[in-house]
Order: structure tokens, then C-alpha cells, then sequence
């Protein structure tokens, strides 16, 4: 009995740290509900309920009616949106565009008159719910593109597919959603999924299609605001008609696909493209062909042991010649021109004194009465440079001043001789001209259409193709000026004389007609070639060495202390410095 007081006394000491124990846990447990408070301040405004009622139509229009309750301690917000998604996207840039339209919040049968808006590619309503009867809001919508056609499968009738997030970018969250969409027919297929966007789920509760639920239906919740609910139904293209778009957002990779069919068709351009002008050029653009014996122009003929001399064969002058070479006038073609007027006795080139030893050199230009007849492209050009007696010298350095007036005369003249010796069947500029505007034309219609298919298809290397044939139709009409026949000859003619001025030896003129002889090749050498070896081969005709040579040549005047063997160089400027004063006009 002395131990009953201690038991008791033990048992009270229990009991009394068992009581603070608890009060401990009831106090931690109090103290994380406050601490939790905090982390669900994002339900404020929390709807209790969420309920959809949808109907699919047979055109595959959706109708849908939202009702948002807040029941018991929950109450609406002083604001609420919602943000409805008007595009679906899917692999490849592409995606489906809804039609959203008939947007608008009432409660209790009264329009609230709330704000619709556009933000992107998301139709916003936005609802003043201060204005609400009670407590629930009601929603509706219409939407076109929902309701997809699936890929034909071998064996299986065409097929629809309604894609739709029933509940999306609500502002505030919800304890439980609950939907159901009407059918006008049975369906085959139905899944549900809900949460985060980025990251759903299958729904809670969700069935539809078989045993007494003919309408797919779903339960679910709570779910957080900007949650979604999202109902995938499949149903026979009978009983529901595909109306969504596949649309595709522009992308430089998808614009110039690679796939097969793009490849392909720009393969066929390329190659028919090519195909087509090859054959315009062969047809309108390669010369005609010659008799097939070149039409000697000139040619170096003997006249005694160890001697030649050159004659003309045919009545082809130098600045002919490069026309028909190039089809072009050209300035070399007119410096050439200047020189054999001066070589046939109809001009003097007047080396001028210098200034000073570090001037360049000028030449002025006199004229004479030569003794053949001139053409009409020469008589241009001589009188732009050398006027009658009287009237000012032309200086080389003033000659671009002098002939720049008159050079498109002297090429439409140049031009019409060479069609008028029957080298050509048409003015090769005119030719040049025509087959120049086609193909800029083609260029430009090409890159409209390169521009077009880029934009808004993946054909972009069809594009591309489109516009390589259009350039090279643009080249190739630069080579469209042809030849006749008899052009041909004398161009195989002039091929045979420019290879002798390059390699002919030029040490076997008679020594009493050397500088007439190789004066008269070197107009021809200045087109075609072999310059250089021909002024030195003037240089080494003079029989005087030591002795300066400033009238020696009868077209070429010098100051008083030149000699022959300054030719060379003297020629040299005087060719280089007219073709660039002429490029420089």
C-alpha cells in the first residue's frame, strides 16, 4: 500500500506530459495550416463548379456553354477571364486555325456585356462579375476548324477526329470540371486529358461510345487556373464533315523543302529549262555553217629569196574585224581604225613634245587627203578627230570629248557594214538588244514566281530553278547574233590570221618597203594579237641607229630627238591611253 501514492503520482506525471505532447501537435499542426494559407491565396476566387455542355453538328460546327458556380464559402473574383487558343499546332510548322464567334458571358439569362478581345492567336473574354445574378456565370462560344479529317487508311472509311479544350485559360481555378458534348452519331473513339498544357494527363473520369453512355462525357478536378480539359473524339465522316484547314507557318526550311516532289519538279525545270535554250540557241544563235574553207583575209606571200610581203586578200578592215570576232564595237576596234586611217594615208599621229620629263605623252591628230575610198563608220571617226583645215587639233587626252558624241554613229555605221557585207544576217546589237529585254523579262517573271512559290509553298527550289533557266536565257541571248555562212568563212578566215601574227617571223620583209609592209599588219596585230612583235619589228627596220627618226614613218610624227627604237613604247601608250580615254567617255 506504501507504493499506491508513487504509482499514482507516476501515472499523474504521464498524463501531464501526454497533455503537453498533444498540445505541442495541435500547435504544429496549426502553425503549418497558417504557413500553408499563404501558398493557397492563388484560390481566391476558386469556382466550385465547372460544368460544359457541347454539341457537335453534322458540318462539324461546335457549340459550347460554360457554367461557372461558386457555391457555399467560395465567391467570384472581382474580374474573370478566359483565353480561347485559335490555333491548333501540329509537327512541321503546321497547324489548325479555329473560328471562335458569338462569344459572350451572361447570368441569369441577362448579357453581361463583357469585353471580347484579340491577344495573338487567343480570343479573350473578359467579365465584370460584379455584375452577376447569384453566383454563376454561363459562357458561350461557336468554333469552326475543330473537327479534323484523319489519314485514309487502306480498309477503313474516312474519318473525323473533334479535338477540343473544353475547359482553357480560365483565370481563376476550379474544384471539379464536369462536360458533356452531344453527338449527332456514334462514336469510335474518345480520350480525355487535363492538366498543365505542357504536361496533361489522363482526365479523372471519362467514357463515352459504349454501353448506356452514347455521348462522351468527363469528370475532373480540381484544376489550377490556365489548366485545360481537352476531349479528343473520333466519329465516321458520315455522320460528322470535316472543317478544319491545315495551314503552315512560313519557314525558310520549309520553303525550300527537300523532299521528293520538290526536288523533283526543280530537277524537270532545271533540265527542261536547259533543254529549251540549248535549243533556242541552236536554232537562232549558232552560226550558219560556212563551206568549210576559211576565207583568207591576208596572208604573207614571197617575193624573192628570204623575202615576203603581206598582201589583202579579202576587203576586211581592222575594225571590222573585231566586230566580226566579237560581234561587239569595242574601243580597240576604234583605236584600230585611227591606226590604218593613218597607215592608208588619210591621218598623221603627232607625238607631241613634252612638257616636262615626267608629263605623259599626248598626240594630236592631222589630217590628210588619202587615196582609197572610206567608209562610212571611218569617215565618222576622222572627222570627229582630225576637222578640216582651220578648225582645232584633237588631242588624245580631248579625244573622249571629241568622239564620244559621235561614237553611237560610228557603231550603228560599223554595225550596218557588217551586215551590209553579208557577215551577218542582222545587226548584231539589234539581235543582242531583243533577246536581252526577253531575258530580263524572263528574270523578272521568274523571280515574281521564285518570290511567290517561296512565300507560300515549299517549292522554293523549283523557284530557284525557275530563275537559273531565266539567267541563262539572259546569257545565252548575248551570244545570239549569228553569222552567215560567209561570216563563218571569214571568221575562220581571221582565226588563221591571228595565229600568223602571233607566230609568222617578222624579219623577212623587203628592206626598201619593211615600214610600209609592217605598218600595214600592225592595225590587224592591235585586234587580233602579236602587237608587241610588230612595233619591234619596226624598231629594228631603222637602217640609221644613232640617227633620230622623227618623220621616218609617213603616219607617225615624233619630236625631233625620237627614234625608231622608241616606237615601242610610244605606240604602246598611245594604244593604251586611246582605249582607256574611250572606256572613260
Amino acid at each position: 500500500m506504501t507504493d499506491i501514492p508513487h504509482d499514482t503520482g507516476r501515472y499523474a506525471r504521464r498524463h501531464r506530459r501526454l497533455a503537453r505532447l498533444v498540445v505541442a501537435l495541435i500547435a504544429l499542426v496549426a502553425s503549418l495550416v497558417a504557413a500553408a494559407s499563404p501558398a493557397r491565396a492563388d484560390e481566391a476566387g476558386m469556382a466550385s463548379s465547372y460544368t460544359v455542355e457541347g454539341t457537335v453538328a453534322k458540318d462539324g460546327g461546335l457549340t459550347v456553354r460554360e457554367t461557372i458556380a461558386w457555391t457555399g464559402g467560395d465567391t467570384p473574383p472581382a474580374s474573370l477571364t478566359q483565353r480561347l487558343a485559335t490555333r491548333y499546332d501540329q509537327l512541321d510548322n503546321a497547324y489548325y486555325e479555329y473560328t471562335i464567334s458569338g462569344l459572350k458571358a451572361s447570368s441569369g439569362g441577362r448579357d453581361l456585356g463583357a469585353k471580347v478581345s484579340t491577344d495573338g492567336t487567343y480570343q479573350v473574354i473578359t467579365v465584370d462579375t460584379s455584375k452577376l445574378s447569384g453566383k454563376t456565370l454561363t459562357i458561350s462560344y461557336s468554333v469552326r476548324g475543330a473537327a479534323t479529317k484523319d489519314a485514309e487508311v487502306k480498309g477503313r472509311k474516312a474519318h473525323t477526329t473533334i479535338v477540343w479544350r473544353v475547359l482553357q485559360g480560365l483565370s481563376v481555378p476550379v474544384r471539379e470540371a464536369s462536360g458533356t458534348v452531344k453527338m449527332p452519331g456514334l462514336i469510335d473513339r474518345y480520350s480525355c486529358q487535363s492538366g498543365a498544357p505542357v504536361a496533361p494527363s489522363a482526365c479523372r473520369l471519362s467514357q463515352g461510345g459504349a454501353g448506356g453512355q452514347l455521348d462522351p462525357v468527363f469528370t475532373d478536378g480540381p484544376r489550377g487556373a490556365g489548366e485545360m480539359v481537352e476531349m479528343t473524339i473520333g466519329i465516321s465522316s458520315t455522320q460528322v464533315s470535316p472543317d478544319a484547314v491545315l495551314k503552315y507557318e512560313w519557314t525558310l526550311d520549309r520553303a525550300f523543302s527537300a523532299s521528293p516532289a520538290a526536288l523533283l519538279s526543280a530537277l524537270a525545270a532545271l533540265l527542261l529549262g536547259g533543254f529549251l535554250v540549248w535549243l533556242l540557241h541552236r536554232r537562232g544563235g549558232r552560226d550558219l555553217e560556212g563551206s568549210g574553207e576559211p576565207s583568207r583575209i591576208a596572208e604573207f606571200s614571197p617575193v624573192g629569196p628570204g623575202e615576203e610581203e603581206f598582201s589583202l586578200l579579202a576587203p576586211v578592215r581592222p575594225g571590222e574585224v573585231g566586230t566580226i570576232a566579237d560581234e561587239r564595237v569595242d574601243p580597240v576596234d576604234v583605236t584600230a581604225t585611227l591606226l590604218d586611217l593613218a597607215v592608208r594615208g588619210h591621218l598623221i599621229i603627232h607625238e607631241l613634245p613634252r612638257e616636262n620629263p615626267h608629263a605623259p605623252i599626248d598626240w594630236s591628230f592631222e589630217r590628210v587627203e588619202g587615196e582609197d575610198e572610206l567608209r562610212d563608220y571611218e569617215r565618222l571617226l576622222l572627222d570627229a578627230v582630225a576637222p578640216r583645215r582651220g578648225e582645232d587639233q584633237v588631242k588624245v587626252s580631248e579625244i573622249s570629248e571629241a568622239i564620244g558624241p559621235v561614237i553611237p554613229e560610228v557603231e550603228d555605221a560599223l554595225y550596218d557594214e557588217v551586215v551590209r557585207e553579208g557577215w551577218f544576217e542582222r545587226r548584231p546589237d539589234a539581235t543582242r538588244n531583243r533577246w536581252n529585254a526577253m531575258g530580263v523579262g524572263a528574270v523578272v517573271v521568274a523571280a515574281v514566281a521564285a518570290a511567290l512559290l517561296v512565300a507560300f509553298t515549299t517549292l522554293g527550289l523549283l523557284g530557284l530553278a525557275l530563275l537559273a533557266v531565266a539567267v541563262a536565257l539572259l546569257v545565252v541571248g548575248q551570244q545570239m547574233p549569228r553569222r552567215t555562212a560567209r561570216g563563218s568563212d571569214v571568221l575562220a578566215g581571221l582565226h588563221l590570221l591571228a595565229g600568223e601574227l602571233m607566230y609568222h617571223r617578222t624579219d623577212q620583209m623587203p628592206p626598201a618597203r619593211a615600214y610600209e609592209e609592217l605598218s600595214q599588219i600592225l592595225p590587224y596585230a592591235v585586234v587580233l594579237g602579236g602587237r608587241e612583235r610588230w612595233l619591234d619589228a619596226l624598231a629594228a627596220a631603222d637602217d640609221d641607229i644613232g640617227t633620230p627618226d622623227p618623220e621616218d614613218l609617213t603616219w607617225y610624227h615624233a619630236p625631233d630627238t625620237w627614234h625608231m627604237q622608241d616606237l615601242p613604247v610610244s605606240m604602246g601608250a598611245f594604244v593604251t591611253t586611246v582605249q582607256g580615254r574611250l572606256f572613260g567617255r
